[in-house]
């Protein structure tokens, strides 16, 4: 009887510690950048919104998140990604323990915080990256094929095949989970192609943007050669209204010009101080006539004009003459009145 009731009592205990309230989880970072949609445990992730460990991160097609850890490392996730927090151990000095994340697809770019190297790992399909107090980014295909891009300090990548040390800026490799792997060399556009996807490395080639320092990063000659974006059809831009069309300037209504009043002929003055010019017509006009002047009329009619001035000359002397009489005639009187007097 009494072996009934700690049966009993035992699995009330076990009832009461069931119904209890997990823990929370543990925030490990917040998320600086969203674009369009990036979702987390408990749903869309919003800026300032906080991810926790444990916690799996994923982007859309189109989407892209920005994060940022404790100690300062950096995360960004591109589109069509997934992402899981794995391990993370925080002490008191502002660094980690350890940092592990787990990239099951997708597109990334991580940049190492205040912790040691050693602190941090980055776990693929095709192996693991460590990381040498350095900036990156890494790629992970849907059938797990993962290439790695150098960008500031050095990394390993170890997998099946072995390790590859990459120790030059824009050095990549390129892993299989079979364990293939590249040898380290310097990246160029034909990655794309040898990963079998034009929108892989999108940081790289510029067809996703990031925001801050983080995205100072990179180039290494992809940008060049960048894909067009396809990861949203954008609206055609609205094309600006037809301006409306400028009422035409009329010019003013031309007067008519008058009619020219027709002026009154001007009789022809008469010549006083020479007679008038025989005319000899002939019945054929004016023109005709004064063309057709012969040398006869033209000195009789000087002889005429010579004749008059002559005669107007004596008639005017004679007329001095005369006066020139009467002054001495009126002198004389004068002069005798006075002497009667």
């Amino acid at each position: 009887m009494w072996g009934w009731r700690s049966v009993s009592v035992a699995t009330l205990c076990i009832a009461l510690s069931s119904a209890s309230p997990a823990p929370a989880a543990e925030p490990v970072g917040q998320a600086v950048v969203i674009k369009t949609e990036v979702t987390g445990q408990s749903g869309p992730i919003e800026v300032d919104t906080s991810v926790h460990r444990n916690e799996r991160i994923k982007t859309s097609q189109s989407g892209l998140g920005q994060f940022l850890f404790r100690d300062g490392t950096k995360l960004a996730v591109g589109w069509g990604s997934s992402v899981v927090i794995d391990k993370y151990v925080f002490d008191d000095s502002q660094s980690v323990k350890k940092l592990t994340i787990r990239a099951a697809k997708g597109t990334f770019r991580w940049v190492s915080g205040s912790s040691n190297s050693s602190a941090y790992q980055i776990l693929t399909p095709a192996g693991t990256i460590g990381v040498r107090g350095t900036a990156f980014d890494f790629y992970v295909g849907p059938d797990g094929t993962t290439a790695v891009v150098l960008l500031n300090g050095a990394a390993r990548f170890c997998g099946p095949g072995g390790c590859r040390q990459l120790q030059q800026r824009c050095d990549c490799v390129v892993a299989k989970p079979n364990g293939d792997m590249s040898a380290a060399r310097r990246v160029d556009p034909s990655i794309l192609a040898t990963l079998g996807n034009q929108r892989a490395l999108p940081f790289l080639s510029g067809n996703q943007r990031l925001a801050g320092g983080i995205g100072m990063l990179g180039g290494c000659n992809m940008a060049s050669v960048a894909p067009e974006r396809k990861d949203r059809n954008r609206p055609p831009p609205p094309r600006d209204p037809a301006p409306a069309p400028s009422p035409q300037r009329q010019d003013p209504p031309q007067r008519q010009a008058e009619p020219q009043k027709e002026r009154p002929a001007t009789p022809d003055k008469p010549h006083h101080d020479k007679p008038d010019k025989p005319d000899k017509h002939d019945g054929r006009g004016r023109h005709e006539h004064h063309d057709q002047h012969d040398d006869h009329d033209y000195h009789d009619y000087h002889d005429y004009h010579d004749k008059g001035h002559h005669r107007d000359r004596d008639r005017d002397r004679d007329h001095d003459k005369d006066r020139d009489r009467d002054g001495d005639r009126n002198h004389d009187r004068g002069r005798n009145f006075n002497r009667n007097r």
